[in-house]
């Protein structure tokens, strides 16, 4: 009798591990099958574009040296003449200027004073580089810098002209010249009417020829202002500023040439400052010469 019962409660012991054995082989199951479906779902959902390639410059020329030949130098900054040729290297070596992270930000500096004027020149690099290129290019950041530098200067987006329609503010409803004609204005009160023989003078708006009237001085040069410009670069624009005019100080002009070339945005600075009040240093020449330096500036960045 003692043995049956121990039997009995032995077989009811061994039930018990057996259930037990088989619920955390089922448990198991379900795990794993949880794992696989995770998986899956993570692998249709989880594809994403590849981040952009890195910008085309990793890393900036010494600005002092980019592509500044001494023809160039010499010619936007004379120095007097009692220099001797240490003075004159040393001027045209130039100063650069401060800067924690040369890989990113550099630039250097010209300063040439004659008693006729003082010119200063200078030239900036920036190596723009998107920090999530998963989200903006390094090109695409450095786009973004130029716009608002474009922005800051007041000029116009490139683009196509557009031309009013009729009816909107602005708009007249004359009808405009042929090309290459320019439109006709009417005659103030008082004057003869088209076709009307003249006493010898030229006609209204009709440029005079020849030397100036004694005691006359010359008409002034043209001033070719600020505009966005088109062959240099990925993109460009100048700005050309003229101090006013006052009774005892020289007008100077100051061009500034930003242009950008793939990740890196390039700033060409030429002031000139004459000492004589009355004198304005040329427009075309000033510009000239500062988008010479800055087209010598984009061939070294092509090389």
């Amino acid at each position: 009798m003692q043995r049956k019962a121990a039997v009995r409660r032995v077989l009811p012991g061994i039930a018990m591990l057996t259930a037990l054995a088989a619920g955390a082989a089922g448990l198991t199951g379900c795990t794993d099958g949880g794992d696989e479906g995770g998986t899956s779902d993570s692998k249709a959902g989880g594809s994403s574009a590849a981040p952009a390639q890195p910008g085309k410059y990793r890393s900036l020329p010494a600005p002092c040296k980019a592509g500044l030949d001494s023809k160039k130098l010499k010619a936007m900054l004379p120095v007097p003449e009692s220099f001797t040729p240490e003075q004159r290297d040393q001027l045209y070596a130039g100063v650069a200027d401060s800067s924690y992270d040369g890989d990113r930000h550099v630039g250097c500096r010209w300063t040439s004073q004659t008693p006729e004027e003082t010119r200063l020149l200078s030239v900036g690099f920036e190596r723009v580089v998107s920090y999530d290129r998963a989200v903006a290019s390094d090109d695409d950041k450095a786009k973004q810098v130029y716009v608002r530098r474009l922005t800051d200067a007041r000029l116009p987006f490139p683009g196509p002209a557009t031309t009013p329609s009729p009816g909107a503010p602005g708009a007249t409803a004359s009808t405009p010249p042929p090309a290459g004609q320019p439109a006709a204005t009417p005659p103030p009160a008082g004057a003869p009417s088209a076709g009307t023989p003249s006493s010898g003078a030229p006609a209204a708006g009709t440029p005079a020829t020849g030397t100036p009237a004694p005691g006359t001085s010359p008409s002034p040069q043209p001033e070719l202002g600020s505009r966005v410009l088109e062959g240099l670069g990925t993109e460009a624009f100048l700005e050309d500023k003229l101090s006013p005019a006052g009774a005892t100080a020289a007008q100077s002009r100051t061009v500034r040439i930003v242009f950008r070339t793939s990740n890196v945005l390039v700033t060409v600075e030429y002031s000139v400052q004459p000492a004589a009040p009355g004198t304005i240093p040329p427009s075309a020449e000033t510009q000239d010469r500062t988008r010479q330096l800055a087209q010598a500036l984009v061939e070294r960045f092509n090389e």
